[in-house]
């Protein structure tokens, strides 16, 4: 059988080579990851867009930007060691009303590319000197969420050990080993019968794989893992400045062992872990983390306009344009102090967003600008739009209340003359009031709704039908309640 480092170097040379997801699990983690990476160094921009399709209904123009940002991060990679260094990512700034598309673009893209993201409020930092989050906190939170990817990869690649060694270790516990070694021989010379103790353990295997043990209980010894993060008056603790008291004191807060009763089946999932835990090398975890945090981590910065402007009649406490100052050289590029070393953020790709209802762009102080040179308006929605919403995305808000009524035996059928009562009044709504776009929908859809998931199974009639009646039944009250508000002082 081929092994899986010769399986490897041919996916990355023959791009003709084809194998399932399936046996790339059963080979190891290192095939999948070559086989993902093949596959999204030949992902083109234009096929971006159209998987981003599949969640964000419209927006073409925000779509395109972050295609081609990703795919300019991909090309980078393929460049000589000196150029890519001063090759640097065109970070974008996207602007827009809420709910119209431009967090779902961002979080999708991170997925495509299987990057490391965060995303984050701009108005929740302060200006260094004063107690809040200081804007380093960010790529801390970022390297978090990568050495998490990274451990979790490399969970994968140790799968097959680590389930072996588990095996061992439980039919141990259900049938300690006897310090006794004999063999019995028969009158024929040449044959050793296999000691009892060894046939039992093989029945105990059978009998562990099939399931039929996982009610048994058994005493297994495990670790108290007390959190020995410190947290300060303020909001602002040791873990938030990257220092972890585990690791700076290490054997002064040992670990408890704690012997405990468990189900076989419960011990299995403990101990899986364990044994993946020893079989991964951290500090080689910690070095590919850090490397896809400042090779391909996302960060989104929203309400971005909340920090626009001088100070004119503004919060004095907090200086908006000092928010600015300290977020720029975090967006320039400078090395940040993580607890698992320094991490430069010149690579990281800057995802700035806001509506810029009482701002504009021209607000945020010109250097900032100048390091958000892509700039993409995300258009409002239409009615049409709202429709598309509703149905056409992979996970519209529609499927996802028929899959959860599907579990009680209710099936939920829209009419076409529903889904478009249901968009208009959406619309209507955001234009009389606050306009919070698709979002609008989850509250309209979970008032249309209620009694039905009030009563689920109850129900004696389990297919419901939605049309144009039973919407306006339901939320024609909430249009004259709008209506009425707009007279009353």
């Amino acid at each position: 059988m081929i092994g899986t480092r010769t399986l490897v170097r041919k996916i990355e040379a023959d791009k003709n080579v084809r194998i399932t997801f399936t046996m790339a699990i059963y080979l190891g983690g290192e095939v999948k990851q070559a086989l993902e990476k093949r596959n999204l160094d030949d992902l083109t921009p234009r096929q971006i867009v159209e998987e981003l399709d599949k969640y964000v209904v419209g927006q073409n123009a925000a779509k395109k930007a972050v295609a081609v940002a990703l795919r300019n991060r991909i090309r980078r990679q393929k460049l000589p060691e000196e150029i890519a260094q001063d090759v640097l990512p065109k970070n974008i700034l996207m602007i827009g009303s809420t709910g119209v598309g431009k967090t779902e673009i961002a979080r999708r893209l991170a997925r495509i590319a299987d990057s490391p993201f965060i995303k984050i409020e701009a108005s929740k930092f302060t200006e260094v000197g004063y107690v809040g989050r200081d804007v380093e906190s960010m790529i801390r939170e970022l390297t978090e969420i990568a050495v998490e990817m990274s451990k979790q990869a490399a969970y994968v690649d140790v799968l097959a050990t680590a389930q072996e060694n588990t095996e061992e270790k439980l039919l141990d516990l259900l049938l300690p080993p006897t310090s006794l070694h004999y063999q019995t021989q028969s009158t024929d010379s040449d044959t050793i019968e296999e000691p009892p103790s060894n046939r039992t353990r093989e029945k105990l295997r059978e009998q562990l794989r099939k399931g039929d043990l996982d009610d048994r209980l058994i005493e297994i010894d495990t670790q108290d893992r007390g959190n020995t993060t410190i947290d300060f008056v303020g909001g602002q603790g040791m873990e938030e400045m990257g220092v972890n008291l585990k690791d700076m004191f290490g054997n002064l807060f040992p670990t408890k062992t704690v012997r405990r009763k468990l189900k076989v089946g419960d011990a299995r999932a403990y101990i899986l872990r364990e044994e993946q835990e020893n079989l991964v090398d951290m500090e080689q975890i910690v070095r590919a983390a850090i490397k896809k945090t400042e090779n391909s981590g996302i960060i989104f910065l929203d309400e971005i306009d909340k920090i626009a402007g001088r100070e004119s009649g503004g919060n004095p406490d907090v200086s908006r344009e000092g928010v600015q100052r300290d977020l720029l050289p975090i967006v320039e590029g400078t090395n940040v102090n993580t607890k698992y070393g320094m991490v430069n953020t010149e690579h990281i790709l800057f995802i700035a967003a806001g509506a810029f209802h009482v701002s504009k762009p021209s607000d945020l102080i010109p250097e900032l600008q100048g390091r958000f040179p892509i700039r993409v308006e995300l258009e409002s929605l239409t009615i049409d739009d709202l429709k598309r919403i509703l149905t056409q995305p992979k996970n519209s808000l529609i499927k996802q209340y028929q899959a959860l009524l599907n579990t009680e035996g209710v099936q939920l059928e829209f009419t076409e003359d529903a889904i478009t009562k249901l968009a208009e009044m959406t619309a209507e709504i955001n234009k009389s009031t606050e306009n919070i776009g698709a979002r609008r929908l989850h509250t309209l859809l979970e008032k249309l709704l209620e009694e039905i998931s009030f009563l689920g199974n109850e129900l004696e009639e389990k297919l419901q039908l939605i049309d144009a009646a039973f919407v306006e039944h339901r939320l024609g009250g909430l249009i004259q309640d709008q209506n009425l508000r707009q007279y009353i002082l």
